[in-house]
C-alpha cells in the first residue's frame, strides 16, 4: 500500500488522560470531555468513548464529502443525513479491530442516485481515505 503525501491545510491536536478511561481535550479547549468504556465492554459508560468520537468525525466528514459530489452532480440533497455505526471487537491475532457502516438517508433521491453518490463520496472523504483496505466499511442507504 502507498503512503499518501498529503499537502497539510489543518492539524487537529487533542490529548488523552488515562487512556479509554479519562478525559480527552483539544489544544484549542473546543473539546473536552470525559471518556469511560461503554458498559458492554466492561466500564462505566458514564462518558463518551472513542468509538462514539470516531463515528461523530466519520459521519460529518462523509457528510461534507456527500455534499461536495452532489454540487458536482447538480443533485440536491437538501435534508440528507449520515449516521455511522463504528462496532468495535477482538480481531483473530488476539488485538482489536473495528468496523464501520456508513448509512445515508438523502430525501428525494432514488436509491441508484443515493448510491452512487455515497460510492462517490467514499472516494473522496479523508475518514474513508485514512480506513480503505485496513477496517471494512459498508455504505447504506436508509
Amino acid at each position: 500500500m502507498t503512503i499518501q503525501n498529503v499537502d497539510v491545510l489543518y492539524t487537529a491536536v487533542a490529548t488523552a488522560e488515562n487512556g479509554r478511561d479519562g478525559r480527552v481535550s483539544s489544544d484549542d479547549g473546543q473539546l473536552d470531555v470525559v471518556v469511560n468504556p461503554p458498559k458492554s465492554m466492561g466500564g462505566s459508560g458514564a462518558g463518551t468513548n472513542p468509538e462514539q468520537l470516531f463515528a461523530a468525525g466519520y459521519s460529518a466528514c462523509f457528510q461534507s464529502a456527500l455534499s461536495v459530489v452532489a454540487r458536482k452532480a447538480k443533485v440536491d440533497i437538501k435534508g440528507s443525513t449520515v449516521t455511522a455505526k463504528v462496532g468495535i471487537g477482538k480481531l483473530e491475532n488476539g488485538g482489536f479491530g473495528l468496523e464501520v457502516e456508513l448509512q445515508a438517508s438523502i430525501p428525494n433521491v432514488d436509491e441508484a442516485t443515493a448510491k452512487d453518490l455515497l460510492e462517490q463520496a467514499h472516494q473522496v472523504c479523508p475518514y474513508s481515505n485514512a480506513t480503505r483496505g485496513n477496517i471494512k466499511v459498508d455504505l447504506s442507504v436508509a
